[in-house]
């Protein structure tokens, strides 16, 4: 179910490539607040699960940078490997999964001791990352190699790689772990990957009328909490898709800003917010209405995004500037 209109203002932040920054968004005045000044073209971000830091990919300093979320101070780095481009969080809270690009490999953190735990070789320019929800697989993709490649965490081992569409992007596993669903930014489709027999068991793909196919191109992507819908960012299309999970067949497409890149839920899951390349903005999109609703400007080549919930601080039209 999608909720209707939010009750609490929350924190949106988003990382802009060009600007080595994070512009702070509040969910009420849907206006940005803070800037806070971070490393080397910032990309993949998260939270801890307590929301008290963030974790962000500064991908040309070869770090990912914890930050403190009330104060944007920077707290230390993270032995990341070269390249970090995206990673995930382990539901205990516990490891960094994280993705290196140049190297092609899967860099395992233990957040805490801030010492890597292991290097997993994969494919040739891994990029997406997700943990299943009982933090017992995970799961990165190659972009050159055209692979989904399966982890196994208790023992740090490559198990399987399932080939996939051209140039995959992102991954998601569902609510109730049984399936990860996998974007392929050329390929144009979405696959659908069964975990009890470690196949393909569906392939969705996208027509918009009057945009030419190879600008349709899928990236981020994100799944709500009841596993009934997937919203898509197909990247130069402007789009995004509404996907029923249970019928695989797409039941909305919402004009948004250039290049849309990656997507994030309030809480609530009422608001969603698309994060615009080229644009330099992101689009607030009503998910009860299927409309954007809103244009924010933000740094250049904003990317990645991700929500903090209510937080414990007052915001203000400040800058935070220290490293």
């Amino acid at each position: 179910m999608i909720l209707s209109a939010p009750v609490f203002a929350h924190e949106v932040y988003v990382t802009n490539e060009k600007d080595n920054s994070i512009n702070v968004i509040d969910t009420k005045s849907l206006s940005v607040v803070r800037t806070i000044k971070v490393g080397k073209r910032p990309r993949g971000i998260t939270f801890s699960r307590d929301h008290k830091v963030f974790f962000v990919c500064a991908s040309d300093d070869n770090a990912v940078q914890v930050y403190d979320a009330d104060t944007g101070i920077l707290m230390h780095d993270l032995p990341s490997g070269a390249d970090p481009e995206q990673f995930a969080l382990s539901h205990d809270g516990k490891r960094l999964y994280i993705a290196n690009e140049d190297d092609a490999i899967a860099t395992v953190v233990d957040v805490e001791a801030r010492q890597v735990v292991a290097q997993i070789p994969v494919g040739v320019e891994p990029e997406g990352m997700a943990v299943s929800p009982d933090d017992s697989l995970v799961v990165t993709t190659s972009e050159t190699t055209n692979m989904a490649h399966l982890i196994d965490t208790k023992t740090n081992t490559l198990v399987d790689n399932i080939l996939v569409d051209a140039r995959p992007r992102h991954a998601e596993f569902t609510p109730d772990g049984a399936k990860i669903w996998i974007s392929s930014e050329i390929g144009g489709t979405l696959s659908i990957l069964d975990l009890a027999t470690r196949k393909i068991e569906k392939t969705i793909t996208f027509d918009i009328p009057g945009v030419a196919r190879d600008k349709i191109q899928p990236v981020g992507f994100r799944i709500t909490r009841d596993g009934a819908t997937a919203f898509v960012a197909l990247g130069p299309a402007n789009r995004v898709a509404m996907v029923d999970t249970r019928t695989h067949e797409v039941t909305d497409y919402i004009l948004v800003g250039q290049r849309v890149w990656h997507l994030a839920f309030t809480p609530q899951e009422n608001m969603l917010f698309a994060t615009n390349g080229v644009s330099n903005d992101v689009t607030v999109i009503d998910t009860a209405t299927k409309r954007a609703i809103k244009s924010i400007k933000v740094g250049r080549y904003p990317w990645g995004a991700a929500v903090r919930p209510q937080p414990t601080h007052t915001s203000g039209n400040t800058s935070t500037e220290t490293r």
